[in-house]
């Protein structure tokens, strides 16, 4: 199941971090509070469930797998937004033969 959780993580995270909040306490270990992993499910979702696993791991002490796995998230998450950014300026509109955009 952790597996499968992995992978689903980096084609929907955000929806694996609202499962993984709804079922279980795993956030609440890794987060004091509630506003860190808001935030992280509006800007940086895999961020946070590379967190939540970094803190959950390694006992709220830093580990070389933690840190990789913070650092992977993030660069995924950069990754995403790229990717959304390039999209955006590639679609053209085109009217009445006439391309806007």
């Amino acid at each position: 199941m952790p597996c499968l959780l992995g992978c689903l993580a980096l084609a929907m995270p955000r929806l694996v971090l609202f499962l993984v909040w709804a079922t279980s306490n795993y956030l609440d270990r890794a987060f004091a509070s509630v506003l860190w992993p808001l935030l992280g499910f509006i800007f940086l979702p895999t961020t946070t469930l590379g967190w939540a696993f970094a803190m959950n791991y390694g006992g709220h002490a830093w580990t070389p797998i933690g840190i990789a796995a913070v650092v992977t998230g993030f660069l995924l998450d950069l990754g995403f937004f790229k990717t959304s950014s390039k999209a955006r300026k590639s679609r053209t509109v085109v009217v009445k033969g006439e391309r806007i955009g």
